[in-house]
């Protein structure tokens, strides 16, 4: 990356979310514009067998009831909260259902949806202001979405220049090893071929969308280009 100012959207999985002043940090100081989107599905997942609530996935993405929406909104408050504190005053929480992060509701998911591109005004705020918004993945409804896809969204919407997640997924995988590029169009067609399995295939996805439209993307070790 250049000398120059970008706007950087990363997307921190929860069971990363400890590392967050690690791996956030160093880009603010040198300058860029940062919004952090966060999952919490360790969390999520672990609190919901704890209540008796199912635990299903449908193509890497959670399945949520009226009960396990609680439980997602509860999760997703903590480690905003722990998020938040490891940044530091600049950081703001933000939910994203109530900054206006928009979805669409889709009935596999239960009260789940995919989000759209969206440029909430709080964010713009956060950002504008030298602030580090912390967004947790709820869509207006409320629906709970993926935070993967929720990271997209928000890059699109903001017009980042560069979106990376961040999580325990090393990058894509191509005979065990992690590659250090795919394309478009060859993550898209193994995608829709059933060639990835679990939480690669969201975030595969995510990327794919947001280097469609111009956005460096980086998933662990591996870029996505178009």
């Amino acid at each position: 990356m250049s000398d120059a100012v970008h706007r950087i959207v990363v997307k921190c999985g929860g069971a990363v979310a400890a590392d967050a002043g690690r791996l956030v940090l160093p880009l603010v100081r040198a300058g860029h514009e940062v919004c952090v989107v966060h999952g919490a599905g360790p969390q999520i997942s672990e609190e919901m067998r704890r209540f008796g609530i199912p635990v299903q996935f449908v193509g890497g993405r959670r399945v949520t009831s009226i009960a396990g929406l609680a439980v997602v909104r509860s999760s997703l408050h903590t480690v905003n909260r722990a998020l938040c504190a490891a940044l530091g005053p600049a950081a703001e929480g933000l939910m994203g259902d109530e900054i206006g992060l928009l979805a669409v509701q889709q009935p596999a998911l239960g009260l789940g949806g995919d989000p759209l591109p969206s440029r909430p005004p709080a964010g713009e705020a956060a950002l504008a202001d030298g602030r580090i918004p912390v967004v947790a993945p709820l869509g207006v409804g409320p629906l709970n979405v993926n935070a993967d896809e929720a990271a997209a969204a928000l890059a699109v919407g903001l017009e980042a220049d560069r979106l990376l997640f961040v999580s325990d997924v090393p990058g894509v995988l191509r005979d065990g090893a992690v590659i250090d590029r795919i394309g478009v169009g060859e993550a898209g067609r193994l995608l829709d071929e059933g060639r990835f399995q679990g939480g690669i295939v969201p975030k595969l996805r995510a990327a794919v969308t947001a280097a469609r439209s111009g956005i460096v993307s980086e998933i662990g070790g591996t870029a996505v280009v178009q």
